[in-house]
């Protein structure tokens, strides 16, 4: 990086410190404000699995944002980042529980490799999930397909009905012996979500690592929604 021959020069080793520090000190605002775009914003994410095929597959890379603006609230369903049918980062790992210099180096790994690795990512920490139903809503399944019974509404819509954008979710193959009692056939008799309650699944239907298992989920662990598909880019799209 520097030339040897002026080792001894005072003023050479003084001009090198100070590109050393210029260069700490570029990085460390990068670092700062690449956290606080994250946390208010915008961030990367690299998809690791395929639960969310054939919307998303695994290693596409996706925008996520945080921000949910303050105008146009005309409900109570506007003071959620999400509504029916959004893409969403749910934290199952508990994340802000954990210790601030544990949350500080997760950050600071996730900055090197652009949202690559974390130092959590073996602990199940982030899922990316479907929401289908909010606080208030009724909820049933029916052949892998949901009903939702909107808070309020007179009248029960499928899922596909309540969403803003289509998706096709893929359905597991079933025998046509297959009892319908049994767990994950499927079938989910009417569930109704208490306040702060939301329902997300998985959009292949055959992955029941989602509300099927958990059961419902506190709203305050979606702490992201989907905007756009980046990469790969022959598959760029809206979310």
């Amino acid at each position: 990086m520097f030339d040897r021959s002026t080792q001894y020069s005072y003023t050479a080793q003084r001009n090198q410190r100070y590109k050393i520090f210029r260069y700490i000190f570029v990085f460390f605002i990068l670092y700062i404000a690449y956290n606080c775009l994250c946390a208010f914003f915008f961030s990367v994410w690299l998809v690791d699995n395929e639960t969310m095929k054939p919307t998303i597959n695994k290693k596409d890379r996706i925008i996520v944002t945080s921000f949910l603006p303050p105008w146009g609230r005309n409900s109570e369903e506007d003071n959620y980042l999400f509504k029916r049918g959004s893409i969403v980062i749910v934290d199952m790992g508990h994340y802000k529980d954990r210790p601030l210099p544990l949350r500080v180096l997760d950050g600071f790994v996730r900055f090197l490799t652009a949202q690559s690795v974390s130092i959590f990512s073996d602990e199940g920490q982030y899922y990316i999930k479907r929401v289908i139903a909010l606080p208030g809503d009724e909820v049933s399944m029916k052949d892998y397909e949901f009903r939702v019974k909107a808070a309020g509404s007179s009248y029960s819509l499928t899922e596909y009905e309540l969403s803003q954008k289509p998706y096709h979710p893929v359905k597991p193959n079933t025998p046509n012996n297959w009892d319908i009692s049994i767990p994950f056939s499927g079938n989910m008799d009417t569930i109704i979500l208490g306040p702060d309650e939301c329902f997300v699944v998985s959009d292949d239907r055959s992955n029941t690592n989602d509300s099927r298992t958990w059961g419902v989920i506190p709203a305050s662990s979606i702490n992201a929604k989907a905007i756009v598909r980046f990469w790969p880019l022959n598959k760029i799209s809206l979310l």
